[in-house]
């Protein structure tokens, strides 16, 4: 039942799935493991107990994370067997020993020091302990580097020479590792994991505050978490314009779909703020556009000529409608990031920043949208490098291994029930993790009730403790 579909499209879609799946947890590890350290530094520092309960509450979230991202990482290597074996054993000599490199230096960093930042607070002194915090949290930096690497040298690929049986080999590592693209992608990947750790980190502290639970605590939350989006948000659109210079200059043809450019203009192209693509007319129907604006975001000059889709072979286009709307989503998600700072600036401004209704509202909606915008950032990325895997040098269609389509359907449906099933309620829990209160028992200084959160208090419990006030 399965020959009418193409086994390429096929293993395509079950990568893209288990990647979605794979990259919110990396995204959200990254930031958390960084905001742990933040935490514990500042109870060493000022020996507020408050820094330390908001640690124990959020390692365990952590390491459920990080958990459930080695899982899914490990899940997709397998892929590049099954059903990529011809881009591993063409690009194999290259990306192999840039993902050995992860394993050696940030796997086994994190591995090395990931029991004693979970269980060795009592085992060990409360120095080695935040250095073991730290070392985990480099550890996913250093991950971050090397999977960057490799995905940035797919995309803007140097250093390497191809040899008689059509495999690319490393000529020089430099080149290769720190290839044209690398330093604009991992500044804006691990950006985007601290805007999506500090959005979840601030969605729960809204979400207790709205429901007067541990208000110190909560609050402490909501602060460090805006405070972190005023200062990254307006970093990651500088740094996301710069990125989408640097795409310009070597992907062309990914920034023509992404702008919805089927036409070239040779005097001023505009920005097209919304419309559909129409790929098979090489145009864009409905069009809302600004005139010039995009060769001014672009070139920075009005009459500045940029050229269009018409340029590139219809086979080498990569799909237009995919990239054209995945970038507008990322785009709104990210000034949408930028207008929460400069809401939390202004309830911080009034004296109700904790007590704001529509604020704390706004923060808990604002929670999940991290993840949305690195998924539609990744579907820019990934779906504007078609039909390469590695760009300019090695279609997509080119890399699949000589597998029929009823067993890559046959593992995708497998994919997605286990997926769905395990993942699912790992992210259920983790839910309920936060659902509860950033300490068991937490008292309510609201008077409210906090039953829901499977905690009976007694009458020694419903006041804060001295030290945090």
């Amino acid at each position: 039942m399965f020959d009418q579909f193409d086994a390429v499209l096929l293993a395509r879609i079950q990568f893209a799935f288990t990647v979605s799946f794979h990259i919110i947890f990396p995204a959200f590890s990254i930031g958390l493991a960084s905001y742990l350290a933040v935490l514990e530094g500042l109870w060493l520092w000022t020996k507020d107990r408050v820094y330390l309960e908001l640690f124990d509450f959020w390692k365990t979230i952590f390491a459920i994370a990080f958990a459930m991202g080695v899982v899914s990482g490990i899940v997709m290597s397998y892929q590049f067997g099954t059903n990529w074996s011809v881009f591993s054993d063409k690009a194999g000599p290259v990306i192999g020993p840039l993902m050995g490199y992860e394993v050696l230096t940030a796997f086994f960093l994190e591995a090395g020091f990931l029991g004693v930042m979970l269980f060795g607070r009592n085992k060990v002194g409360p120095g080695l302990h935040f250095f073991a915090t730290l070392m985990v949290a480099v550890g996913t930096l250093i991950s971050a580097t090397w999977i960057l690497a490799v995905n940035s040298w797919m995309q803007t690929p140097q250093g390497f020479a191809i040899n008689d049986k059509g495999q690319f080999i490393p000529t020089d590592w430099w080149a290769i590792v720190f290839n044209p693209s690398f330093p604009y992608r991992l500044t804006h990947m691990v950006l985007a994991a601290y805007l999506t750790t500090a959005l979840v980190v601030g969605a729960v502290g809204a979400w207790h505050l709205l429901r007067r639970h541990a208000p110190i605590r909560s609050r402490k939350m909501l602060s460090m978490a805006m405070g972190m989006i005023t200062v990254v948000a307006p970093l990651q659109i500088l740094a996301g314009d710069a990125h989408g210079l640097n795409t310009l200059e070597h992907q062309p043809a990914k920034v023509m779909a992404m702008e919805g450019h089927f036409d070239s203009h040779p005097e001023g192209a505009p920005l097209i703020l919304f419309g559909l693509p129409n790929q098979d007319e090489q145009r864009v129907d409905y069009a809302v556009q600004i005139p010039k604006l995009s060769s001014l975001i672009l070139k920075h000059d009005l009459n500045a000529p940029l050229a269009g889709l018409d340029t590139i072979p219809r086979d080498r286009q990569p799909p237009v409608a995919v990239v054209f709307w995945s970038f507008r989503v990322m785009v709104t998600l990210g000034f949408a990031m930028l207008g929460l700072a400069l809401f939390s600036l202004w309830r911080r401004w009034k004296g109700d920043f904790a007590t704001h209704t529509w604020f704390l509202r706004s923060a808990l909606v604002m929670g999940p949208m991290g993840f949305v915008a690195v998924l539609a950032g990744w579907i820019t990325t990934e779906v504007g490098r078609q039909p390469y895997t590695v760009y300019g040098h090695l279609l997509t269609a080119e890399s699949h291994s000589p597998i029929a389509a009823p067993a890559v359907a046959a593992s995708l449906i497998a994919f997605i029930v286990v997926y769905f099933f395990v993942f699912g309620a790992g992210v259920f829990y983790i839910l309920r993790l936060m659902h509860r209160l950033p300490r068991d028992p937490m008292p309510d200084l609201g008077g409210g009730p906090i039953r829901s959160a499977g905690i009976h208090p007694g009458p020694a419990q419903m006041k804060e403790p001295a030290h945090a006030h």
